[in-house]
C-alpha cells in the first residue's frame, strides 16, 4: 500500500480498538483526537503495533493522508457528527471519503451524504457491531452509501472484519442511509434476544429455583445447542463472577435498571412507520423503560396483589421447556427484524440482500448466532422470502418447540412474572398462522362510528354500512 491515505478520529475505546485492528493488518494509519493528550496517550501505549502517527490537529491529521482521504469518524451520534464534519471538509478534496462509523440515525445519514456530495465529497454511513473485542480482533461492518466510497476503503475492511468460514464479514448493504438502517435493525433484534434471555433467567431463578452456578451450567449447555450465540455464551460467564470487594455473585449486585441508547427505539418507531409488527423487538424496548421506573416498583411491590400460587411440576423438564421457548421467540424475533429490513428497503428504494446480511452477523457482532447460517440458507432457498416462519427449516422449529413456549409463557402468566417479549412473540406466532383474525370487528367498529368502510370476505369493492336504526 502507497503512502497512508486512511485516519480515525476520535479515540474512545471503539476508535482505539479499531485503529489498532487497522494497523496490526498492515495499514498504515494516522490518527486523531480532540484532545492531544489522547493522542499521545494512545501513541504511547500502542504505537509499536503498526505504522500509527498522530496528528495534533485536524488541519495537520487531514494533511497527513494522501487523496483519496479515507477518514473514519467515531464520536458520539448526533450533533458532534456535524461538527466533526464542518472541521473535516474546509480540509478535503473532491474524490476524498468520509465514514461515520457510529450509531448514526438512518436519516441524518441520508441528509450529510446529499450535503457532501454538493462538495464530491463521497460518504458512508457505516454500522459497525462487536464492542470493544469486535473493534480489535474483528467486527461485522454494514457499510452504506456512496458504492465509490466502499470501494476505497474496501480492501480495509474486508482485512479487518471478522472472518467465518474464509468470507468477510463485511459487505456493501446499499445506498443512501442502507448502512446505518441494517445496523439499527441489528440493534433491535440485540434488545430483543437480551430481553428473552433476562426472561429466560427469571424464570430459571425464581420459578425453578437454580442458583448462579446452575444457571452458569445451563446457559453454558444450551449454547452448544442451537443457542449457540455471542450472548448465550457470555450470560454463562456473568453468573460465573464474582465481586472482588465481596466476593458475591457480582450479577446479583447490579441494579435492575437497564438503560438503552435510542437504536432500538428508532426501530420500534420506524417499524411503526412502515406498517410492520416487531412485537418482541417493541415489547424489549417497553420493558427497558418499565425497569427504569425503579422507585415505582418498588413502591407498586409493597402495594399491589399479585398470585400466591407456586411451581408444582418437574423441574428439568420445564428447564426444557424455558429453552424451547427462547429459542422459538429468538427466531421470532429474528424472523420480526428480517421482514422490517425488507420492509424499510422498500421504502427507501435500497436493494437489500437479507442472505448477505444473515451471512455477516455470524461473526463479530453482538447478535452473532448459529442460527444466521439457517438464515442466509432461508433467503438463498428463496431470495423473495417474505417472512422466516415460512423457510421450512423455521416451521420446523415452531412445530417442535411450540408445547414448551405455549407452557411456559402459561406459567409466567399464572405465577404473576413478567415475560413480555416471551409473551409478545408467541402471539405474533399465533396471529401470523391465523387465517381469519377478529380485525373485521374493528372494521366493523370503525365504520360504524366514522363510516371508515369496509372491505367484503363474498364481493370485491369498499362498503359503507348504516349500523344504527333511522330514528323514528
Amino acid at each position: 500500500m502507497q503512502g497512508t491515505h486512511f485516519g480515525l478520529t476520535g479515540l474512545g475505546v471503539m476508535g482505539q480498538n479499531l485503529a489498532r485492528n487497522v494497523a496490526r493488518h498492515g495499514f498504515p494509519i494516522v490518527v486523531h483526537n480532540r484532545t492531544r493528550a489522547k493522542t499521545d496517550e494512545f501513541l504511547k501505549e500502542y504505537g509499536v503495533e503498526g505504522h500509527i502517527t498522530g496528528a495534533s490537529d485536524i488541519a495537520s491529521f487531514v494533511g497527513a493522508l494522501q487523496p483519496p482521504r479515507a477518514i473514519l469518524i467515531m464520536v458520539k451520534a448526533g450533533p458532534p457528527i456535524d461538527d466533526v464534519i464542518g472541521q473535516l471538509t474546509p480540509h478535503l478534496d473532491r474524490g476524498d471519503v468520509l465514514i461515520d462509523g457510529g450509531n448514526s440515525f438512518h436519516m441524518d445519514t441520508q441528509r450529510r451524504l446529499q450535503a457532501l456530495a454538493a462538495d464530491g465529497i463521497l460518504y458512508l454511513g457505516t454500522g459497525i457491531s462487536g464492542g470493544e473485542e469486535g473493534a480489535l480482533h474483528g467486527p461485522s461492518i454494514m457499510p452504506g452509501g456512496s458504492r465509490a466510497a466502499y470501494e476505497i476503503v474496501a480492501p480495509i475492511f474486508t482485512r479487518i472484519a471478522a472472518q467465518v468460514d474464509g468470507t468477510p464479514c463485511c459487505t456493501y448493504i446499499g445506498d443512501g442511509g442502507a448502512g446505518h438502517y441494517v445496523k439499527m435493525v441489528h440493534n433491535g433484534i440485540e434488545y430483543a434476544d437480551m430481553q428473552l434471555i433476562a426472561e429466560a433467567y427469571d424464570l430459571l431463578k425464581n420459578v425453578v429455583g437454580l442458583s448462579n452456578d446452575d444457571l452458569a451450567r445451563t446457559f453454558q449447555e444450551w449454547n452448544q445447542g442451537d443457542l449457540d450465540s455471542f450472548l448465550i455464551q457470555i450470560t454463562a460467564q456473568i453468573f460465573r463472577t464474582k465481586d472482588p470487594d465481596t466476593g458475591d455473585d457480582l450479577v446479583d449486585r447490579i441494579l435492575d435498571k437497564a438503560e438503552q441508547k435510542g437504536t432500538g427505539k428508532w426501530t420500534s418507531q420506524s417499524a411503526l412507520d412502515l406498517g410492520v409488527p416487531v412485537t418482541a423487538i417493541t415489547a424489549a424496548v417497553f420493558a427497558r423503560f418499565l425497569s427504569a421506573l425503579k422507585d415505582q416498583r418498588m413502591r407498586a411491590a409493597r402495594l399491589l396483589p399479585g398470585p400466591s400460587g407456586r411451581f408444582q411440576g418437574e423441574k428439568g423438564a420445564f428447564v426444557n421447556a424455558i429453552r424451547e421457548a427462547l429459542y422459538a421467540s429468538k427466531v421470532v424475533a429474528y424472523a420480526q427484524g428480517f421482514e422490517q429490513m425488507l420492509a424499510g428497503g422498500q421504502e427507501h428504494g435500497w436493494d437489500l440482500h437479507p442472505g448477505e446480511i444473515a451471512s455477516i452477523w455470524r461473526g463479530g457482532c453482538i447478535i452473532r448466532a448459529r442460527f444466521l447460517n439457517r438464515i442466509r440458507e432461508a433467503f438463498d432457498d428463496e431470495p423473495q422470502l417474505p417472512n422466516l416462519l415460512l423457510a421450512p427449516y423455521v416451521r420446523e422449529v415452531m412445530g417442535s418447540t411450540q408445547e414448551g413456549w405455549r407452557r411456559v409463557v402459561g406459567e409466567a402468566t399464572r405465577l404473576g412474572l413478567p415475560a413480555p417479549a416471551l409473551s409478545s412473540a408467541l402471539a405474533y406466532y399465533d396471529g401470523y398462522r391465523r387465517a381469519r383474525l377478529p380485525a373485521n370487528l374493528i372494521q366493523a367498529q370503525r365504520d360504524l362510528f366514522g363510516a371508515h368502510t369496509f372491505e367484503r370476505l363474498d364481493k370485491p369493492g369498499v362498503f359503507h354500512f348504516p349500523w344504527m336504526p333511522a330514528e323514528a
